[in-house]
């Protein structure tokens, strides 16, 4: 089974929480103990982002994190070495979250194969056209286990949501607002009005939302629309000013426990 489906089933009503980073920031051969710190502090899965020249969906926080990433000399393939040598020791699921140029460059069969090989369990393309998700790349990505996770956002109308919801695996990707990502201090009525629209829609798969979570109220809010939240900005910018990873969690945990 998929390590995403195995999360999900044996979830119970626990909330989980998901944290993003950008591999090869701050360091470049840090990658595997930021993974190892975050399934030791409790982290339900792990967003491992590869970084990309021009991340257009991200807020300026990530965008430097990608260069950083570039200049410290980080690459997919660099990527893949680095997570398969902790394949065997990382139970909780690994989902790699990039950019279709770089994916492209790489190759469709390559990329899902060596996503299989490093035990990577989903991918995130946010630029991925859904025709050529479901016409290339979804039959790639079953043939190595992988799923590919597509997201939605307020302006996304019901029926697409449901499309979605029939024609992808694993779970569905809720964006908060249709904007760049980044912290905000509470998600207003029109973004809670979304997160009820979509509750009460019964879909098949679980969702996580992100963008925008970095406090109590943000977290709580995220948690009682859907089966957990995504963090990325925060803890991003948390681990370019801390020692270790370890230093970075604590301070996440006590701010969105404030």
């Amino acid at each position: 089974m998929n390590k995403i489906d195995k999360l999900f089933a044996g979830r119970g009503d626990r909330k989980l929480l998901s944290l993003y980073f950008c591999a090869g920031d701050p360091t470049l051969e840090g990658t595997a103990d930021v993974i190892r710190a975050m399934e030791r502090r409790g982290i339900a899965m792990v967003e491992v982002g590869f970084p990309f020249s021009d991340p257009l969906a991200d807020g300026p926080v990530i965008q430097t994190a990608a260069t950083n990433a570039i200049r410290n000399g980080m690459t997919l393939t660099k990527l893949f070495d680095q997570l398969k040598e902790i394949k065997d020791e990382v139970s909780i699921p690994l989902v790699l979250m990039g950019y279709l140029n770089v994916v492209l460059r790489y190759g469709f069969e390559p990329f899902f194969r060596s996503c299989a090989d490093s035990g990577v369990s989903g991918v995130i393309i946010p630029d991925l056209p859904f025709k050529d998700y479901m016409e290339e790349v979804r039959p790639l990505a079953q043939q190595y286990g992988v799923h590919v996770i597509m997201l939605i956002t307020p302006e996304t109308d019901d029926a697409r949501v449901r499309f979605i919801d029939e024609n992808t695996d694993g779970f569905i990707y809720m964006v908060s607002s249709a904007s760049i990502t980044g912290t905000q201090k509470n998600f207003d009525e029109q973004k809670q009005a979304y997160f009820r629209r979509i509750d009460a829609m019964n879909l098949k798969h679980p969702r996580m939302i992100g963008f925008g979570i970095s406090n109590r109220q943000t977290l709580e809010a995220a948690q009682d629309h859907a089966a957990g939240a995504i963090i990325g900005s925060k803890f991003v910018s948390l681990l370019a000013k801390s020692s270790t990873p370890d230093e970075a969690l604590d301070q996440l945990f006590a701010s969105l426990s404030e």
